[in-house]
């Protein structure tokens, strides 16, 4: 047997839905301008599933500046990794300046975000090094952490007494292998919106010697009084040793940064694989970039008007007697019990016949039994768009408890 034909026995727990999800379920294929309504399957949607925080992917300014950066430079330049050919006083200027907004000495400027955080993850530490980290941090740390040669333990998700125990085993260790530690959380837990318990991490740096890395990719734009990230809205930004956020949020557009002092900041740009091997970040993202961090920083309405549909979303949903977990972030679950067939048969209700569209997460991401409906406000919605949502979810939440979804597979099958 050959690796096609092995590939035919191991679709894995997400591709074995493959033959009825691609292209609905899975892969769906929005259309139109990204805002609050968007296309598809030929019909206008009201759209919950577009990280699209601050409303800045079709904001004016925004959209002059990418045509303004394609025009100046194309999509080429600049050509080669930074550390040979590819660097610009733009790739700088931005470093510079996302340094000073987040509070850091320095930054630098990553091509991916998921790509960024498993390099970060593997310039950091040896095989003496160990890695403490949440239970429900994002696959890229995960898959970070999987491929540290040292040792890694996990801690329950944000139990701050499991995070402590799990210091102290790795301190004995380090203590005889002089290695260090690294922990690693984040700022907003994507799936339940939940921030991280960073202040109480901080705190126990009073009794262990460990480096905190933060993926504030959900944070950062959103969180604090200027949108400078969940450090700055729990008032512990300076006990943050490494600050990572990307762009795929609330900067609406593509590539990441590493934040921290002056002299890791070099280390990284002189060890991170992924960046000295790989092609410079194009100056038309970087031009724009620079435009989106002047606007989170000089429209504060922008902000406001996220945190007004956030509130008004999250309390609707609690009045209406909604489960949406512990978020305390735009992020908003919707937690429902049901089976797998129960939520497709769901999901297609809401698309199909209320125009709604938002991400189901089923098995294996969750337990079995469980369904959340995962709902992204932004700056672009509006009450209007709230009220009936909220509506419709009551609608549907009483056809999964009196079976109507359930019946809907049976006569299906």
């Amino acid at each position: 047997m050959n690796i096609l034909d092995k590939l035919q026995t191991r679709l894995g727990p997400l591709g074995e839905h493959a033959h009825y999800a691609h292209g609905y379920y899975a892969y769906p294929r929005l259309e139109g301008e990204i805002s609050n309504k968007m296309t598809f399957n030929g019909k206008e949607k009201l759209v919950w599933s577009i990280n699209n925080y601050l409303g800045l992917a079709n904001h004016p300014e925004v959209r002059e500046a990418d045509n303004e950066g394609t025009r100046r430079y194309g999509l080429a330049y600049p050509m080669g990794a930074r550390m040979m050919s590819g660097n610009t006083k733009l790739h700088e200027k931005f470093e510079s300046e996302i340094a000073d907004y987040v509070g850091k000495e320095d930054a630098f400027l990553l091509n991916y975000g998921y790509q960024g955080m498993v390099s970060i993850i593997d310039c950091l530490v040896d095989r003496n090094d160990i890695i403490v980290y949440d239970a429900e941090s994002h696959a890229c740390i995960l898959d970070g952490a999987r491929l540290h040669m040292g040792q890694r333990f996990v801690f329950k998700h944000n139990d701050i007494e499991d995070c402590e125990k799990q210091l102290q085993r790795a301190q004995k260790i380090t203590k005889k292998t002089k290695g260090a530690i690294l922990l690693i959380t984040e700022g907003v837990f994507g799936m339940r919106g939940d921030q991280g318990k960073l202040k109480e991490i901080v705190a126990l740096k009073e009794n262990y010697s460990f480096s905190l890395l933060v993926d504030d990719a959900h944070g950062i734009g959103c969180m604090g009084k200027t949108g400078a990230g969940t450090g700055e809205e729990q008032g512990i930004q300076d006990g943050i040793d490494f600050y990572f956020g990307t762009f795929a949020k609330a900067f609406a557009g593509i590539g990441a940064f590493i934040a921290s002092t002056k002299e890791a900041i070099m280390f990284f740009k002189y060890n991170m694989r992924s960046q000295i091997f790989a092609k410079s970040l194009p100056m038309p993202m970087v031009f724009g970039a620079l435009k989106r961090l002047e606007l989170m920083q000089t429209q504060p309405e922008l902000r406001e008007k996220l945190w007004q549909i956030t509130d008004a979303l999250q309390n609707g949903l609690i009045n209406a007697g909604f489960d949406i977990g512990d978020t305390n972030s735009p992020v908003t679950p919707v937690y429902l019990n049901g089976t797998i067939d129960e939520a497709t048969a769901l999901v297609r209700d809401l698309r199909e016949n209320h125009h709604i569209f938002c991400s189901m997460v089923v098995y294996p991401v969750v337990p079995k039994g469980m369904i959340i409906l995962r709902l992204i406000p932004t700056a672009d919605h509006t009450l209007e768009d709230v009220d009936r949502t909220i509506t419709v979810f009551s609608e549907i939440q009483l056809k999964l408890i009196d079976g109507h979804y359930k019946e809907e597979v049976e006569t299906t099958v």
